[in-house]
């Protein structure tokens, strides 16, 4: 089974962990602009910041994305 990415989870995720984009950045230490691009999809996050998103919201990096399946390679 194969899949696709989606569309970022981040705003229900900053929303159930009462949590700000703004938070989020500067416990990261990234700018706000950057958290509110991969809320919007304008951006996907690297492997890197998508681990670091999930270290500080206690998740999984799966838990980030939507996760469309697209095909089945048995």
């Amino acid at each position: 089974m194969t899949y696709k990415v989606g569309r970022c989870l981040l705003r229900e995720l900053l929303w159930n962990k009462d949590m700000t984009q703004q938070e989020l950045a500067e416990k990261m230490s990234i700018t706000a602009q950057q958290i509110n691009k991969y809320v919007l999809n304008d951006r996907k996050m690297s492997l890197q910041v998508a681990k670091n998103v999930a270290t500080v919201l206690n998740c999984q990096i799966d838990d980030l994305y939507e996760w469309i399946e697209v095909g089945n390679n048995e």
